[in-house]
């Protein structure tokens, strides 16, 4: 088996300028979407090692809507990371992801274009991640990462039975 990062871009959110970066808090189609991410996720059957979440409101307010379709187990895995806040680099993500079983999936909550260059950085492949959008990547001992899934919030919510909105 493989180890799996599985990246969630926040849903989305209220225009800059609307509140301080930090404190910018989720749309109503937001909330939908991560809602819809959630139930996806259970559908797909994933199961995380770990569930981080960048510590700004609108990547917290997301990974909280996902769990809730998540088993209570999985649901006390969901944790702040404040390195998901700005910055992120894929080393940072290796270095998570090793921490896990050889099998082992993690799931993280956060920013463009943190999340697109961790992807790039790791498989080689260039993804434009929408809010709300989800991607993984399969990481095999002694290989490289491999793509193996984008999805738009639409795809998430045709999944999930419910409208995700968004691209």
């Amino acid at each position: 088996m493989a180890r799996q990062l599985w990246l969630l871009r926040h849903a989305e959110a209220e225009p800059h300028g609307t509140r301080a970066d930090h404190e910018r808090r989720l749309t109503e189609r937001g909330e939908q979407q991560a809602r819809a991410a959630g139930v996806a996720l259970r559908r797909l059957g994933m199961r995380f090692e770990e569930i981080l979440y960048s510590p700004k409101e609108r990547a917290r307010r997301t990974a909280e809507l996902a769990a809730e379709s998540f088993t209570p187990a999985q649901g006390k895995r969901v944790r702040e990371h404040e390195l998901l806040a700005s910055g992120f680099e894929a080393a940072q993500a290796l270095e998570l992801l090793a921490g896990t079983r050889s099998d082992g999936r993690i799931l993280l909550v956060g920013h463009e274009p943190d999340l697109s260059r961790v992807v790039s950085e790791i498989t080689g492949a260039r993804i434009d991640l929408k809010k709300g959008g989800l991607a993984a990547v399969r990481l095999e001992r002694g290989a490289g990462g491999e793509l193996i899934l984008v999805m738009r919030p639409r795809e998430l919510g045709a999944i999930a039975g419910v409208p995700a909105g968004g691209e």
